[in-house]
């Protein structure tokens, strides 16, 4: 297998209660704000609380795009005090972040979970790519080439996160079941 990767689903950890909603990243100025490196905008709204490297703050500064967001952190006064913090994952509750609409997944939700179409074992989700045109489950399949999955309706017929199994429609993918 590519990567020494198991092929194995992983049991469901019934959803890990913090959801990672970007990395400290390079300053911004000099009154401790910076730039969020892969972020997760919906997640980073201003006096949304997230942990960073063990300790609780308060986005106090939301400034930036989506696409490139700037924030402030409560407690953190300028650069000196920033520097500790580079790098880390900003973490946030999930039991506070915006609920989803419905066909709307956490990319968390989805690694792992078996893929099936129908009753025939198709594979593992590895991850979740984004895509300009949508987003693509990469499934790592054993003895066979990682089968990418558009998430769109005529290749995925459900979802089933409880359970930790999305069924997909091979045939849509051009593949044989």
């Amino acid at each position: 297998m590519p990567g020494g990767r198991d092929a194995t689903p992983r049991p469901p950890d019934t959803h890990a209660s913090v959801l990672p909603a970007g990395r400290v990243g390079r300053p911004h100025g000099l009154d401790g704000s910076f730039r969020v490196a892969e972020p997760r905008a919906a997640l980073l709204p201003l006096g949304a609380r997230v942990t960073v490297g063990g300790g609780d703050y308060e986005i106090v500064r939301r400034a930036g795009t989506d696409a490139a967001p700037i924030v402030r952190l409560s407690g953190v006064g300028g650069r000196d005090e920033l520097e500790p913090l580079r790098g880390q994952e900003l973490l946030v509750a999930r039991s506070v972040v915006p609920a989803l609409e419905d066909d709307e997944y956490w990319a968390e939700d989805l690694e792992g979970c078996a893929v099936r179409d129908g009753d025939v074992e198709v594979g593992v989700v590895q991850r979740l790519l984004a895509y300009p045109s949508c987003e693509l489950l990469e499934v790592l399949r054993p003895g066979a080439d990682t089968l990418l999955v558009p998430l769109v309706r005529d290749a995925v017929r459900s979802v089933d996160i409880d359970a930790h199994v999305i069924d997909v429609d091979l045939a849509f993918l051009g593949e044989e079941a």
